[in-house]
């Protein structure tokens, strides 16, 4: 497996990838990788359906996620949401549903490209309470406690550092606020040639940690009224564990029952 820094640059070339291609091609489904020739394949086994929801908006779905946070996150009018990883804008926009003209609503993300079409999204919106902001989320560009929840769907996964990120997310959030972020975890481990792709990394799997260990970082950070929402099992195709793993190797994949899921979590900042 590649440095961190390596592992940041990989995420940045694939996702910067998806937003060139200006189609919904999923990325955070088992191939945000894509084939042998570095195209983009579309699949999207991690996705969840937006569409039925207020304030979607079809072009800045580009089927990056992992679950439905603003679903969970008990957003209200006029609240301050931060998105991590907005990507072209999905959760934003939809969060902007949420808290009206009186709220705002700040995206965040470390991807030139995906800043790029978030903020032509919604230059045709014309929503003057929505701003994305260039950065990293293990040094955010914001100050102390300005939040009244932070989002994020499928994105934390890509962080090296997750103790770092959810000491960022401690940070910006008011006393009393909470996050609802919706991510990939484990259960027993990986094949090591699932573990060691920085391919799979940036499909969201090879980087997800064991949900105790997942949760356990949350709880350290300082977080409390920690609850899991909503499980989601993920099923990776054989066709797409084929390019990492032996066909014995899939076959035990499948015997010994390895657990990757999808889990929507929240936790609240003490007052």
């Amino acid at each position: 497996m590649e440095t961190a820094n390596e592992l940041k640059q990989v995420v940045k070339e694939k996702y910067g990838e998806i937003a060139k291609a200006s189609k919904s091609s999923g990325c955070c489904g088992p191939t945000c990788c894509g084939d042998a020739d570095n195209k983009i394949v579309g699949y999207t086994v991690m996705q969840d359906e937006y569409d039925h929801i207020e304030g979607y908006v079809a072009e800045a779905d580009l089927g990056l996620g992992c679950g439905l946070p603003t679903e969970y996150a008990g957003i209200k009018k006029g609240d301050t949401v931060v998105d991590l990883g907005s990507g072209a804008g999905n959760d934003v926009f939809v969060a902007r549903a949420i808290v009206g003209d009186e709220g705002k609503v700040i995206g965040l993300d470390m991807t030139e490209e995906m800043i790029a079409k978030a903020k032509k999204n919604n230059e045709k919106l014309r929503f003057n309470n929505v701003e994305f902001k260039f950065g990293e989320i293990e040094a955010m560009p914001f100050g102390n406690n300005i939040a009244d929840v932070v989002v994020s769907n499928c994105v934390l996964n890509l962080v090296p550092d997750k103790q770092k990120a959810f000491s960022e997310i401690f940070r910006i959030l008011k006393p009393g606020a909470h996050f609802c972020v919706s991510d990939i975890v484990l259960k027993s481990e990986l094949p090591a040639g699932l573990k060691k792709s920085a391919e799979m990394y940036a499909g969201c799997v090879a980087g997800a940690l064991q949900q105790d260990k997942y949760l356990s970082i949350i709880k350290e950070t300082g977080f409390s009224n920690i609850e899991i929402k909503k499980t989601k099992v993920i099923e990776l195709p054989d066709d797409v564990l084929r390019e990492y793993i032996s066909d014995l190797e899939i076959e035990l994949f499948r015997k010994n029952n390895i657990g990757i899921f999808s889990i929507t979590v929240v936790g609240y900042k003490n007052k």
